[in-house]
């Protein structure tokens, strides 16, 4: 069955609510107005009829009387115009208002849809991430470069890692350390050459990988600029490369994988459903826990802006700031990946023409 023409779609807008209204309270005005000059026009005809009656004296006293009742039937006419006017006028506001809270939620609604469908999509794309890195520290290449450390096993392994590489575009680079800290192989050696013996022992995901409890852990940690990558924001996975590739062995090293952080999360916000129109007019955000700008549709901001966000309604919601709505959604994780508290965040101006008075109050009772 075909589905309904651009015409009927567009009369099925809810913006339509609002166009509907706006038309009917400048039709009223307008017929409301009209009656009311027609009628001063029939009040000024009837005063003139009793003045030229009174000159007539007894000939006009039949004139005059029906000159007086229709300056009555005028002044009453005046009553019910005005009657008319005060409560089509009030119920006309109250459609206004009732249309914007209606627009608003559904608006409202739309963005936190959109913001929680592209936070799913970073969700489940690094739950990936923590299925290769466990994967890959069990490699017999990775697990021989720190079981029995060697130049020629190093030499190895930094090849294998190359291989992973070749087929996983969505990372930088890949590293072994020793339970020291220290980076004995790397997947890019020549591109990222600062990798090559840099200490880790101070970074977070290498001292929690060395504390996991067995083969099915993994660490994470924020969006974070590593030197060595040459500044590059990355999403670091790691998890300690154990003795045999078993689960419960013992802990050799540590296995780091660096998530190309950048053109991927921009492919994410970039993606989101928008029309033409709305784009202009849109931000799409993902936000850490502390709603630091991890990626931004107008490349802004980006591990530098702290956006304001309020999250007193909930895990998703919306909320109106002015004439801006905005949706968020707080990452609901992905099968094993529990995610890191971040939001995924739309924020949009309302269509220019669009902003009034009336329409921010109807929004604002959304």
């Amino acid at each position: 069955m075909a589905g309904p023409s651009t015409g009927e779609d567009a009369s099925l807008r809810p913006e339509r609510i609002l166009e509907l209204s706006e038309r009917l309270s400048a039709v009223a005005g307008e017929k409301i107005g009209e009656i009311a000059y027609v009628n001063r026009s029939a009040k000024m005809l009837a005063i003139n009829a009793l003045i030229v009656a009174a000159r007539a004296g007894e000939a006009g006293r039949g004139f005059a009387i029906v000159a007086e009742e229709f300056k009555t039937i005028s002044t009453q006419i005046d009553v019910v115009a005005a009657a008319l006017e005060s409560q089509v006028r009030a119920d006309l506001d109250e459609l206004t208002a009732i249309g914007g809270a209606i627009l608003g939620h559904l608006r409202g609604q739309r963005l936190v849809d959109l913001a929680l469908n592209a936070i799913e999509i970073i969700d489940r794309n690094l739950y990936e991430r923590t299925c290769d890195v466990r994967w890959w520290a069990t490699d017999s290449a990775v697990v021989d470069c720190v079981a029995a450390p060697s130049r020629e096993a190093a030499a190895y392994a930094s090849q294998r890692l190359k291989v992973i590489l070749d087929a996983y575009t969505v990372y930088l680079d890949l590293w072994i350390a020793d339970p020291s800290g220290r980076v004995i192989a790397s997947g890019r050696p020549d591109r990222y050459p600062a990798a090559r013996n840099a200490s880790v022992a101070d970074a977070p995901w290498f001292r929690d990988a060395l504390r996991t409890r067995s083969g099915d852990d993994f660490t994470v940690c924020d969006i974070e600029r590593v030197k060595a990558l040459n500044d590059a924001p990355v999403a670091t996975y790691a998890t300690a490369i154990r003795e045999g590739g078993q689960a419960d062995g013992r802990v050799l090293g540590v296995l780091g994988v660096h998530f190309d952080w950048k053109p991927q999360a921009q492919a994410v916000v970039d993606g989101v459903r928008l029309t033409d129109e709305e784009r202009t007019r849109s931000r799409v955000l993902l936000l850490d826990q502390n709603h630091r700008v991890l990626a931004s549709s107008d490349g802004k901001g980006v591990l530098e802006e702290t956006f304001p966000l309020d999250t007193t309604g909930g895990d998703m919601a919306s909320y109106a700031d002015g004439a801006r709505t905005i949706g968020y959604a707080l990452t609901p994780g992905y099968e094993t990946y529990r995610g890191l508290g971040w939001y995924g965040c739309l924020v949009q101006t309302a269509e220019a023409e669009k902003v009034s008075a009336t329409f921010r109050a109807g929004v604002k009772a959304a």
